[in-house]
């Protein structure tokens, strides 16, 4: 295939001579893109390409999904379970039988010595909502622990729980399709180009059509910063301190939507009071936004006719990440921004499937947004698998962050890993290998061998992986999507369903609780518990997903039976008076009291350290890593520093430099940029023995969520700069 000039230079594209297509969907973050993988003649993956037809992406791919057909053969894959009984041995081969039978008999072990919770389960959100599904039911239904949880308690626990507290329940209430609508919209924490290209694309294409203010509040120059109109460089864990300023305004000056306010919304008089002590100049002080870049953009949100926030990390990972999601609440319900074309308050999750997990896993509740604590849930559920009721525990147990200090004292001997890697991406990487030395029995399940955390596991099980299996994701904007088998799992590995179900049957000998095979019958028994709930599938199944290139819930049953078929995008939540999920169908207004418990820089760590995301990797780099497309654009860790210190320092662009904390040391290759103010520092968080080695990890009080981004370093220059390369390039995994 030609393109340019034919006669002299022409580009050449080569023919990968694919014979066929086969639809699914990315499984990186959580845009949720369409996509179809192509085979050859031979039967061999060799391509991938968006789908024109879904409305999400539209034909288009970022790089990590342009490349993704490359995961099947992609070095480090799994293909026999390996088994150790201690620590320092090698481990050996063992049959399939035999590692889950030994699994079967350490899980009973461990709970008849030291209790049923000893023994926790930590899961992702990368596998297929099926599988969460079912990993829930055994988790819940027969192995019994009440320590489960998933690893998108790292990303994803602060806007679940900023949800829950404002609106009564998770779930983003908007939709992409809001970008077409809204006139003014606030990113917070959000570099939404390298982080989700696809989205920002959608962002991009809707700003062509028709300016509205786009204003970012980001501590780093971030791309998404240099593109907008107004940038806020807010001091790290702060957020909370502006967005008081901007209700304050917004309050004082009469901007309110008081009509709005009073028939859906309760807490207004105790809000006002707290708000009342941030005006601009208090406010100032405290988060480093000048008065008026204040009162500008609170004048700006509240006049606009429709007004967002979008966020990723930035607001979720700090110890005030659950009040800053509360925050964004509360500005989008005091102006009316809720439920309504452009109007919303929309988290963008990190994950692909980290919705899924949400919703179906089981991990901080039951099924379709059940709770724990309530007995009808409770019955509901256990009638539905044929358990006891009493099986059940009465309140959810340790989130992700808690279970590895309860391996410090001993509570918990046990654990089981899914598809997530707690070496690279836990903060505090020393603590976490102390902590891993500790378990009596640690089981691996992933896709790749040589993941980190495998270094401490005592039972390694090779999974399949994304396409090589069948089922769906639920993206950002609660959009389900199918992805199809392209290929036939690897020889040697199974997909984590068929580890679920195989397990089930050994905890369950009887079969007294029915575990389907089929991911389509799985799916039956999701609609029929998703019935009446917010997130009612009940009109999908998966012929209609891949027909319509993805469904939104709600879908119920009778829209579907009344011939109602859902539009490509545009289904919010909260579209009618007092729809909330409180008894009384009102949101809460909730006070911020903002309480400065970060680690700051002194003299001794004179910066903070951010991290984040880069365009080419996704979080551990266990996939981008082996994609030499992906790869070679940061094939080593970085960091990002200010000139005018850098020469403070005695440092030069692309040195080797040690970043030290209170925790550790890391070694990185400095890059000299005013992307981040003077007393600040960036190092991507997708690289191995890096970054988390120096962050600290305190928690936020309701999600339990890390404060990854608010830590203090200081830079020292490396001598010997010819070690340090030899180092850093050792040091990389691929």
């Amino acid at each position: 295939m030609l393109f340019g000039r034919h006669s002299k230079n022409p580009i050449r594209i080569a023919d990968k001579e694919v014979a066929g297509w086969t639809y699914t969907t990315c499984g990186y973050c959580s845009t949720g893109c369409a996509i179809e993988v192509g085979k050859n003649a031979r039967g061999q993956v060799v391509a991938s390409r968006g789908v024109g037809g879904a409305d999400v992406n539209r034909g288009k791919l970022c790089l990590k999904g342009m490349f993704e057909h490359e995961l099947f053969d992609a070095k480090g894959r799994g293909d026999e379970p390996l088994l150790r009984r201690h620590l320092g041995e090698s481990f050996a081969p063992v049959s399939w039988d035999g590692a889950l039978d030994h699994m079967t008999a350490e899980i009973r072990r461990i709970q008849a010595q030291h209790g049923r919770d000893a023994f926790a389960v930590v899961s992702t959100g990368q596998i297929l909502t099926e599988e969460f599904y079912t990993l829930g039911k055994l988790t819940r239904g027969l192995i019994g622990t009440n320590n489960y949880d998933g690893n998108t308690t790292l990303c994803m626990a602060s806007a679940v729980s900023g949800y829950k507290r404002s609106f009564g329940s998770d779930g983003p209430p908007g939709c992409y399709q809001d970008f077409e609508h809204t006139d003014c919209l606030i990113a917070w924490g959000s570099n939404l180009p390298e982080q989700h290209p696809i989205i920002y694309w959608r962002l991009k294409e809707a700003l062509e059509k028709r300016r509205f203010p786009l204003i970012v509040v980001d501590p780093r120059v971030t791309m998404f910063a240099q593109f907008a109109d107004i940038h806020l460089p807010v001091k790290p864990g702060t957020d909370v301190a502006l967005q008081n300023a901007l209700m304050h305004v917004i309050l004082a000056e009469g901007l309110e939507n008081a009509e709005y306010i009073a028939g859906n919304t309760t807490g207004i008089d105790e809000l006002r009071a707290e708000v009342a002590k941030w005006d601009p100049t208090t406010a100032a002080a405290v988060c480093g936004i000048d008065e008026d870049s204040i009162r500008n953009v609170a004048r700006l949100y509240a006049r606009a006719p429709a007004a967002m926030h979008i966020w990723t990390m930035g607001i979720n990972q700090s110890t005030h990440g659950s009040d800053g999601v509360v925050g964004m609440n509360n500005l989008a319900l005091l102006t009316g921004n809720v439920g309504k074309p452009g109007g919303t308050a929309l988290s963008i999750t990190g994950q692909c499937n980290a919705m899924g997990t949400r919703e179906w896993s089981s991990c901080s509740g039951l099924p379709g947004y059940r709770a724990l604590e309530k007995p009808e849930h409770r019955a509901e559920i256990a009638q539905f698998w044929n358990i006891d009721p009493a099986f059940l525990p009465q309140k959810r147990g340790l989130f992700q962050t808690d279970i590895f200090p309860a391996i410090e004292t001993g509570q918990i001997r046990g654990l089981w890993l899914v598809a997530t890697n707690p070496l690279t991406s836990m903060p505090n990487t020393a603590r976490i290998r102390k902590t891993l030395e500790k378990l009596e029995f640690l089981v691996v399940q992933d896709s790749y061998a040589d993941m980190e955390t495998n270094q401490y596991a005592h039972l390694y099980l090779p999974a399949a992986v994304w396409a090589e299996k069948e089922g769906t994701f639920t993206n950002t904007e609660r959009r389900v999507n199918l992805v199809r088998r392209v290929t036939e799992p690897r020889t040697g590995t199974k997909s984590d369903l068929e580890i679920f179900n195989e397990l089930a049957r050994r905890f369950d000998p009887e079969g007294r609780v029915r575990f389907p095979e089929r991911p389509a019958e799985v799916f039956e028994e999701m609609r029929e518990l998703s019935r009446g709930r917010l997130c009612d599938l009940s009109g999908m199944d998966h012929d209609l997903i891949e027909q319509r290139r993805g469904i939104q819930w709600p879908f119920t049953r009778d829209q579907r039976e009344a011939g109602e078929m859902p539009p490509p995008g545009g289904v919010r939540l909260y579209t009618t008076p007092r729809s909330f999920q409180y008894p009384d169908g009102c949101a809460k207004l909730i006070p911020l009291p903002f309480v400065d418990n970060n680690e700051r820089p002194d003299t001794q760590y004179p910066f903070w350290l951010n991290s984040g995301r880069l365009v080419e990797h996704f979080h551990t780099r266990t996939r981008t890593g082996k994609v030499g497309n992906n790869n070679k654009y940061s094939p080593i860790p970085f960091m990002e520093i200010n000139p005018d210190a850098a020469v403070e320092l005695g440092i030069r662009h692309q040195e080797y430099v040690r970043c030290v904390s209170r925790r550790g040391d890391a070694l990185v290759m400095a890059m000299l940029t005013q992307r981040v103010p003077r007393d600040m520092v960036f190092i991507p968080f997708h690289f191995f023995d890096c970054v988390n080695r120096l962050t600290l990890g305190l928690l936020d009080p309701h999600s339990r969520q890390p404060a990854f981004k608010q830590s203090a370093v200081r830079v020292e220059r490396v001598a010997d700069q010819t070690a340090a390369a030899r180092l850093c390039l050792e040091a990389r995994k691929y």
